[in-house]
């Protein structure tokens, strides 16, 4: 038996699609639609749509980008662009400007490798990195990839990859969190902060 209209199913449907939503969440999205103004309404949907239309990938880091020219961090003439970051999703480049302590530029794969889930190197963008590599101009690779295990996989294909062009390649350190207490802490990590250690 149906209890609301198809409208409001196929409404409710669409937001269950979306990742972290669940039945009772798409439910609740989807009244609060129809409470809204049309106005309002019709604004989100615009800017799903244009946001649709309108971004694309950086032709040069694979990035996030509005239209087809270079997004606007490497089209800073300030980022330094002898270092790359490799990352693996576009929101990992946020997450690293955040801390406001990096000046290069970045690399997004839009993925990592992972045979479980059928991902491999040419599901990825690695090709247009190899290319960036290639001419010349790079000095250090970033690998600022998760530490699970794809994580780990990929940036040591990377650098395998990379081994031949003479170029600095380096892992983000691994430790133990700020606040955290060391009796709380598991082994793996306190043995990469043990291997990390530097001088203070």
């Amino acid at each position: 038996m149906q209890y609301f209209p198809p409208a409001l199913e196929a409404l409710t449907e669409q937001f269950a699609r979306l990742p972290g939503i669940g039945t009772k969440s798409a439910q609740r999205l989807a009244f609060f639609v129809l409470s809204q103004p049309e106005e309002d309404v019709l604004a989100f949907a615009d800017a799903l749509t244009q946001a649709k239309r309108t971004i694309s990938l950086c032709p040069v880091c694979r990035n996030l980008t509005e239209g087809e020219g270079k997004c606007a961090l490497c089209a800073d003439p300030k980022r330094d662009s002898g270092t790359i970051c490799v990352v693996a999703t576009p929101k990992d480049v946020l997450a690293i400007e955040r801390a406001r302590e990096y000046g290069g530029l970045y690399h997004v794969l839009h993925g990592v490798i992972s045979p479980m889930n059928h991902v491999g190197p040419d599901d990825l963008h690695i090709k247009e990195l190899v290319e960036r590599a290639a001419a010349g101009s790079v000095q250090e690779v970033i690998m600022a990839t998760n530490p699970d295990t794809e994580g780990e996989a990929t940036a040591m294909y990377l650098s395998r990859l990379l081994k031949p062009f003479q170029i600095k390649v380096t892992r983000l350190a691994y430790g133990i969190p700020v606040g955290s207490h060391l009796e709380y802490t598991d082994d793996a990590t306190l043995m990469r902060a043990l291997e990390g250690r530097r001088e203070i």
